[in-house]
C-alpha cells in the first residue's frame, strides 16, 4: 500500500515547486516514517551515494563535457554552414537545414535542450529573415531537437542502461536508425507543407571567401580518406567470407587470404582517387565548407567506431571524446583559449550534478519499491487489461506520451523504467527494444504541449509565445508519433544494427527473429 500513496505525495511536492530530486527523496522518507520503517532510512540515503558511484555512469559527465567543449568551440556554426551547403537549395531549405543540423549536432551533444538553445539562436533569426514566420521557425527547431537524445551519444540512454542493467553500446546502436527516421519524417513533412504554406524558396548557400588553417586542412584531408577507407574495409569484411577470402583454421581463428594492411592500403588509395575525382566537380568554397565540418563530425565516428571494434568501452569512449574535443578546439580549430575552460567545466559540472543526483535518488526510490509488491501488482493490473502484447504496447505508448508531456525524460525513465521494463520483457519484448520505445517516446514528450521543456527553451530563444509554438508544432508531432508506433511494431528498425554488430548477446545460431522477439516468459 505504501507505493500507492507515493505518487500522489510525489506529485504534490512537485506542484508546490520542490525539485524532482528532492521529491524523489522526500516522499519515500515520509512514507517510510509513516509506515513505521524508520530503520530503513539509513539504507535509503546510503543508496543516494551508491547510486552515483558507478563506472558505467561516468560516461554521462564525460559526454556532457565533450558536447560543451564542442559547442563553445564554435562547432554549431560549422555544422549549420555544412547543412546549408547540402540542403539550402531545397524548397523550405532552411527548415531542412534546421533538421539536418539537429541530426549532426545529436552526435556531439546528445541533449535536446542544448540542440534547441545552440541551433535555435543561430537558425531561428536566419529563418525569420528569409521569410519564415517566427512560430514556424521555433516549432521546427523544437521538433527536430528531440533527435538529440535518440542518436548516440545519448544521456537518457546511459541513464536507462544504468538503471535497468542494459548495455550502453546496444542502446546507442539501436538509436541510430530511429533517430535518422525521425529526421527524414520531419523533412517529408516540411516538403509536404512547402507548397501549401508557400514556404520560401532558397538557393544553395555556400559562403564565399572561406578560410581554413593549414593544420585543419591537412587534418580534414587525412580524416576524409581514413573514414572512406574504413567504410570500404567494413564492406570488404562483410563480403570476404562469402567469396572465399577468409577461412577458419583448426584452432577456430580466422585466416585472411590477403593481409589486412595490404587491403587497407588499396582501400586508402581508392578513397584518395575517388575524393580527388569528386574535388573537380564542386567549387572551392564548397570544398572548404565540407572540410571545416570534418573534424567536429569525427566525434560520433570515434565513439561508435571504437566501441564496435572493441578498442574501448562506452565509458572509455566518453573520455576519449573529451580528449578529442579538446585537441580539436585548441589545436585544430584554435577556437578556444585556456581562459574558456573554467566556464566550460563549471557549466558541465552543474549539468552533470543535477542528472547524477536524479540517478542517485532513483536508486533510493527503488528501495521503497523493493519494500512493496508494486511490480507484481502493476503486472497483474496491466495483464488484466489484455494478454495481447500488441495492445499493451499501444496502451503503454499512450501512457508514456502523456507522462512525457509533464515530466522530463530522465526522471520519467528513472521512475517508470524499473516498473514497466520487466513487465514487457516477460511479455516477450526484447529489453533493448523496449528501452528504445520508452526513450524515443519520452524524448518526443520534451516537445509536446503543455509542459514540454524544449517548447519553453524555444520560446526563450525566439521570443515567441509558447502557445503559438505549440500550435505550429502539431504537424511535426504527428510525424514523430507515427515513427514511435513504427518503431514499436517493427522491431527490425531499431534492432538490426545492434544485432549485426553482436551487441544483443544472442547465440550466433539463434537467428535474427528469435533474437529480437524472445517470446513471452510467463504462463
Amino acid at each position: 500500500m505504501m507505493l500507492i500513496w507515493f505518487l500522489p505525495l510525489f506529485l504534490l511536492l512537485l506542484m508546490v515547486g520542490l525539485p524532482v530530486v528532492f521529491g524523489l527523496l522526500a516522499a519515500p522518507f515520509a512514507l517510510l516514517v509513516l509506515d513505521d520503517q524508520g530503520r530503513q532510512l539509513s539504507v535509503l540515503y546510503r543508496n543516494l551515494y551508491t547510486g552515483m558511484d558507478s563506472f558505467p555512469l561516468m560516461a554521462l559527465p564525460f559526454f556532457m563535457l565533450a558536447g560543451e567543449i564542442m559547442n563553445r568551440g564554435g562547432i554549431t556554426t560549422r555544422l549549420v554552414e555544412f547543412s546549408q551547403a547540402f540542403m539550402g537549395h531545397l524548397r523550405g531549405g532552411l527548415a531542412h537545414v534546421n533538421i539536418l543540423s539537429s541530426i549532426l549536432f545529436a552526435g556531439l551533444s546528445g541533449s535536446a535542450v542544448a540542440d534547441t538553445s545552440a541551433l535555435g539562436s543561430t537558425l531561428i533569426p536566419a529563418m525569420e529573415k528569409n521569410g519564415y514566420t517566427r512560430k514556424f521557425a521555433a516549432a521546427i527547431t523544437a521538433a527536430s531537437s528531440v533527435i538529440g537524445p535518440i542518436i548516440p551519444p545519448s544521456g537518457i540512454m546511459i541513464i536507462y542502461a544504468y538503471v535497468m542493467g542494459e548495455s550502453v553500446a546496444a542502446l546507442f546502436l539501436a538509436g541510430i536508425v530511429p533517430g535518422i527516421l525521425v529526421g527524414l519524417g520531419l523533412m517529408v513533412m516540411v516538403r509536404l507543407m512547402a507548397d501549401r504554406y508557400d514556404l520560401p524558396k532558397a538557393e544553395r548557400i555556400v559562403h564565399t571567401g572561406q578560410d581554413i588553417s593549414k593544420t585543419e586542412y591537412w587534418v580534414s584531408f587525412a580524416l576524409l580518406r581514413l573514414n572512406l577507407a574504413g567504410l570500404l574495409m567494413a564492406a570488404y569484411a562483410g563480403i570476404a567470407g562469402r567469396v572465399g577470402l577468409t577461412s577458419v583454421n583448426a584452432e577456430g581463428d580466422t585466416v585472411q587470404a590477403v593481409d589486412r594492411w595490404i587491403v587497407f592500403a588499396v582501400m586508402l588509395a581508392f578513397a584518395h582517387g575517388f575524393l580527388m575525382l569528386y574535388r573537380g566537380k564542386v567549387s572551392h568554397d564548397f570544398r572548404l565548407v565540407c572540410k571545416k565540418a570534418v573534424a567536429p563530425l569525427q566525434t560520433p565516428i570515434i565513439i561508435l567506431g571504437g566501441i564496435l571494434i572493441g578498442v574501448f568501452t562506452p565509458t572509455e569512449a566518453s573520455a576519449i571524446a573529451v580528449a578529442y574535443a579538446l585537441i580539436v578546439s585548441f589545436f585544430v580549430l584554435r577556437s578556444m583559449k585556456t581562459r574558456d575552460l573554467m566556464g566550460v567545466l563549471s557549466r558541465s559540472a552543474l549539468s552533470t550534478s543535477a542528472v547524477l543526483l536524479l540517478v542517485g535518488a532513483a536508486v533510493s526510490f527503488k528501495t521503497v519499491v523493493s519494500l512493496s509488491y508494486a511490480p507484481q501488482i502493476l503486472t497483474d493490473i496491466i495483464l488484466g487489461l489484455s494478454e495481447n502484447p500488441l495492445i499493451l504496447l499501444f496502451l503503454i505508448n499512450i501512457l508514456l506520451f502523456i507522462v512525457g508531456m509533464f515530466l522530463d525524460a530522465g526522471p520519467a525513465i528513472i521512475i517508470l523504467g524499473p516498473i514497466l521494463g520487466p513487465i514487457f520483457t516477460e511479455l516477450g519484448v526484447h529489453p533493448v527494444h523496449f528501452a528504445i520505445i520508452m526513450s524515443v517516446n519520452l524524448t518526443v514528450g520534451l516537445a509536446t504541449p503543455p509542459m514540454g521543456l524544449v517548447l519553453f527553451v524555444a520560446s526563450t530563444v525566439s521570443g515567441e509565445k509558447v502557445e503559438a509554438i505549440a500550435k505550429a508544432i502539431l504537424p511535426f508531432l504527428a510525424v514523430e508519433i507515427f515513427v514511435i508506433f513504427l518503431i514499436t511494431y517493427v522491431p527490425e528498425i531499431s534492432m538490426t544494427v545492434p544485432y549485426l554488430t553482436g551487441f544483443l548477446g544472442c547465440s550466433p545460431d539463434i537467428g535474427f527473429q528469435a533474437c529480437i522477439n524472445p517470446g513471452p516468459s510467463i504462463n
